[in-house]
């Protein structure tokens, strides 16, 4: 019966609260708008936090796949030997399956047209390691990882229907992957992921490079699935357990190594876990403010209403009904607000994906899903009752005499304090996301001028997938890269062209141990370490590289010739100080001893904000003295380089016609300048700093409106004061700056918290810090700049307020009641 009373007592609090906001449209108008960007802004974030962090990996207890890294001293998480994992799949105890997985460019002849695809070669454990079956076929047995076993491939289902017509047969029928034939044995499923999208899985050993065989050769990632009932610790101590009894047997290749094991979903998510969480908890200030301001339009409201709550309570309404019936008012208006604001999170989320699709791990799962959709009714409900406690509290405190006795202007001073509070919120708050964003920006503007050790402009990369028919043997291999480079170099427009296995600031690793002269340390892990970039003779002037002495490559470093390496700055201020590098012998670990016959300018290969961490020494290689042993499979690998001064889309039609008139069946793929290169390697920053500067730039717009609102607000209460103050002699700039400066004394009490809470907020937060570059977390300009984009905001904001008090008539106010 209780319930029943009260089920009703609500309904007629609902049906009268949509009678009054009916009935004050432009209120209601207004402030749903201030909700929906609010809450928005908050949709958007969280279904990219729910999309990225949240929502489960697309494999069978996913939670239990973890990726094992090997810790080598002065490397953290790199991938294990070949033979490291065999050994470990044999003795360890904690996982049910184990397999070893690299990725792999792979050339499609036939069926059908040339075509550059992404593949995966894996062990035969891979697919029920990830719990997944073929959709067709078989997966890859164990006779498929014998070095001598034939060669097969499972397709996606992508290429299954392109290439294959979807022929439920297709098993048994051929494809032609690096002038190889291939039988198909299966067909992955629909939407296969992982890690990336991949068109094609053919097993590791028998398509392994014979250097992986090497136990000191670190090629392959290795994924696990661990057993019911044990967890990664103790995984992980069992299999640093098994790594100790292996770095006793093979000390020269493993000393010192130790294991680290990651879930496959923190690999996943990597570094942009942290910017996720920045970037939520930035758009949840955006949504307070709006809350401060729709409280700010209520308490004014309220205040209009003041009447009509006094004669409620004189007639027996308890100051709880009214509590109730203001939370329920503010919480159907903030329910409009919230629909309106789904339809500018779907805006804002396709303008986001749009314009930085790359950022983002797992974006494919982002939308406005359900569990989003949940989310927004729930902060719905949650801000109606934010922002509709402190009016309906105020409202209930109200002296019913007083209230009634009060002419329809009085002013009440208890409202004005809590307005100016609410605004002085909305300027702390607003000046901790500009500060964010100013602090960014700023590192963004000094990365861009930081030198990277080689000149940018007007060079272009990309890569060809040379004809099978010229690959068959070492060296037709050298001869089709050279040929085809020769080729290149004539087309009008082209300055310089030539091949490198990574291209600076690109990510690539290459890294392994060398030594100064030919005595080889007692370990190859005591031996320090190098980025080797493998290139051709005219790599230093295509890419801009300084020769700081003797000479870089030439023609004549051929595969029968001396071997010669060039060294950078760094190595050669660190192991030939004070002395000539240039004629003293180097080895480099796996292919040998060489003179150093130049030295060239350090690169910042691992990132603009990097000066070298992370194997800082660079040695440059002459990729045609690359052995017979690798050449077939790494120059697969290699990145062409060309300086031009025409764009892109006026020179690359010409270099494709060039490629394809040598061989029909030569894809030319991966076309970037190395300006966007660039770009890419600061990624990391380019969202935070895109994020953080529209939710800024909406916390000010918010801000600005909130003090607007106050200020007129304050300007029609005053009403009578003004006119008072103007009969007594008051002229109009006097009365002007007695309005701007009550907007000036609220924006600078709310500028003071806000510094010392963004300085507080920034030292807090590694994960905003990390992000910063050339630039204190406390930084003066950024501060003062900042502080006076607010104050001339909230000068802006209330000049029309006060321009209206100005040209008000005296005798008017004070006839006004």
């Amino acid at each position: 019966m209780i319930g029943l009373v009260l089920a009703d007592t609500v309904s007629r609090d609902l049906r009268y609260s949509l009678r009054t906001l009916t009935r004050s449209l432009g209120f209601t108008c207004v402030a749903a708008l201030t909700i929906a960007l609010g809450v928005g802004a908050n949709t958007a974030m969280f279904s990219v936090v729910q999309g990225v962090l949240l929502a489960p990996l697309p494999f069978p207890q996913a939670d239990r796949l973890a990726f094992l890294w090997q810790n080598r001293p002065g490397g953290r998480h790199l991938d294990a030997s070949y033979p490291n994992f065999e050994d470990w799949q044999r003795q360890s105890r904690s996982f049910n399956s184990m397999a070893a997985v690299t990725f792999h460019n792979f050339d499609l002849a036939a069926p059908g047209r040339a075509e550059h695809l992404i593949g995966i070669r894996g062990s035969s454990a891979l697919l029920a390691t990830l719990g997944i079956k073929p959709a067709i076929g078989r997966e890859i047995v164990p006779s498929d990882d014998l070095a001598n076993a034939a060669p097969v491939v499972l397709i996606s289902d992508r290429l299954w229907r392109e290439r294959f017509g979807a022929d439920p047969h297709v098993t048994g029928r051929s494809v032609v992957l690096d002038g190889r034939s291939f039988s198909v044995v299966g067909v992955l499923p629909a939407g296969f992921h992982f890690l990336a999208d991949t068109d094609l899985l053919t097993p590791l050993r028998p398509n392994m490079p014979a250097i992986y065989s090497e136990r000191s050769v670190d090629a392959v990632a290795v994924l696990a699935r661990l057993k019911p009932g044990i967890t990664m610790g103790q995984a992980e101590a069992e299999m640093n357990t098994v790594q100790g009894d292996l770095n006793r047997q093979y000390p020269d290749a493993n000393r010192g190594v130790e294991i680290v094991l990651t879930s496959l979903k923190e690999q996943i998510v990597g570094d942009v876990k942290g910017t996720v969480v920045l970037l939520f908890g930035a758009v949840t200030l955006v949504l307070l403010i709006a809350c401060a301001n729709v409280a700010n339009l209520l308490l004014a409201r309220s205040t209009a209403r003041a009447r009509e709550f006094a004669i409620r309570a004189a007639l027996g309404a308890s100051r709880g009904r009214i509590v109730r019936q203001l939370l329920i008012e503010s919480v159907v208006l903030s329910l409009a607000g919230g629909l309106l604001g789904i339809a500018v999170a779907g805006f804002a989320l396709h303008a986001l994906l749009a314009a930085l699709p790359y950022t983002l791990p797992r974006s494919g799962n982002i939308g406005l899903h359900w569990p989003v959709l949940l989310f927004t009714l729930l902060t719905s409900i949650v801000v109606g009752v934010l922002f509709g406690l402190v009016p309906a509290l105020q409202s209930a405190r109200s002296d019913v005499q007083d209230a009634l006795k009060k002419v329809s202007r009085g002013a009440s001073a208890g409202r004005n304090a809590s307005l100016g509070r609410l605004v002085m919120v909305q300027f702390a708050l607003t000046l901790v996301l500009l500060t964010g964003a100013g602090l960014l920006l700023r590192s963004i503007r000094n990365l861009w001028h930081v030198n990277p050790g080689f000149d940018t402009r007007n060079v272009i990369s990309f890569q060809v997938g040379l004809s099978p028919s010229l690959t068959q043997t070492p060296a037709g291999t050298r001869t089709g890269y050279q040929q085809l480079l020769a080729r290149i170099r004539q087309v009008p427009g082209v300055e310089a062209a030539d091949l490198t296995n990574i291209v600076p600031l690109s990510g690539g690793d290459n890294g392994g141990p060398f030594w100064i002269g030919t005595a080889q340390p007692a370990s190859l892990q005591e031996a320090p370490h190098a980025l080797y970039f493998w290139t051709g003779p005219d790599y230093l002037k295509t890419m801009g590289i300084p020769l700081l002495q003797g000479r870089f490559f030439t023609s004549a470093d051929q595969i029968d010739s001396g071997k010669v390496v060039v060294i950078d700055s760094v190595l050669a201020q660190t192991f030939f100080p004070g002395r000539n590098a240039v004629g003293q012998t180097l080895t480099v670990g796996h292919w040998g001893a060489a003179r150093i016959v130049g030295v060239v300018g350090h690169v910042r290969h691992w990132g603009l904000e990097d000066p070298g961490s992370y194997n800082p020494r660079q040695i440059y290689i002459p990729a045609y003295q690359l052995p017979d042993s690798i050449v077939t499979d790494f120059f697969r690998t290699l990145t062409l380089l060309m300086r031009t001064g025409l764009p892109p889309a006026e020179v690359m039609p010409a270099i494709r016609d060039v490629v394809y008139a040598s061989s029909p069946d030569q894809p030319v793929y991966d076309v970037k300048t190395i300006d966007e290169v660039v770009s890419e390697s600061m990624a990391s920053r380019s969202l935070p700093i895109v994020l953080l500067g529209v939710f800024a730039a909406l916390a000010l717009l918010l801000a600005s409106i909130g003090i607007y609102g106050v200020v007129s607000y304050s300007v029609t209460r005053r009403t009578q004061e003004i006119g008072i103050r103007m009969a007594l002699g008051a002229n109009r700039r006097q009365i002007f700056r007695m309005i701007v400066q009550q907007a000036l004394e609220m924006a600078g009490a709310g500028l003071g918290v806000g510094i010392v809470a963004a300085v507080a907020l920034v030292r807090m937060m590694p994960s905003f810090s990390h992000l910063l570059y050339g630039v204190g977390q406390s930084d003066p300009l950024t501060l003062l700049v900042v502080s006076g984009v607010l104050l001339i905001a909230a000068v802006v904001a209330c000049y029309i307020p006060a321009r209206r008090a100005t040209r008000s008539d005296p005798m008017d106010c004070l006839r006004t009641e």
